[in-house]
């Protein structure tokens, strides 16, 4: 469910699910409003998001790796956050 969380940058259509075509408009087609697992641009749009969450929060991502997230704190301790999603690219 993590990639239903990403927002579009631009405008993507499928068609209806199979199952759930509206009767009489059976050639319509949905325009996205979030992501969804399965295409391209999730795994990117959700790390988007994240990425920019964890930074308002005051993380910082390592330079070695990305997917690296750490907060220090004045009296020396800090949290790492190690980020890993199947799929991701």
């Amino acid at each position: 469910t993590a990639f239903l969380h990403g927002d579009l940058d631009e405008e993507i259509y499928m068609e209806q699910p199979e199952g759930s075509e509206v009767k009489g408009k059976e050639n319509y087609v949905c325009k996205l409003k979030k992501s969804l697992y399965g295409l391209k641009q999730a795994p990117r749009q959700w790390y988007r998001k994240f990425g920019s969450f964890m930074s308002q929060q005051g993380f910082k991502k390592t330079s070695s790796d990305h997917c690296v997230f750490v907060q220090k704190f004045s009296d020396g301790d800090f949290i790492i956050v190690l980020l890993y999603v199947d799929d991701m690219l």
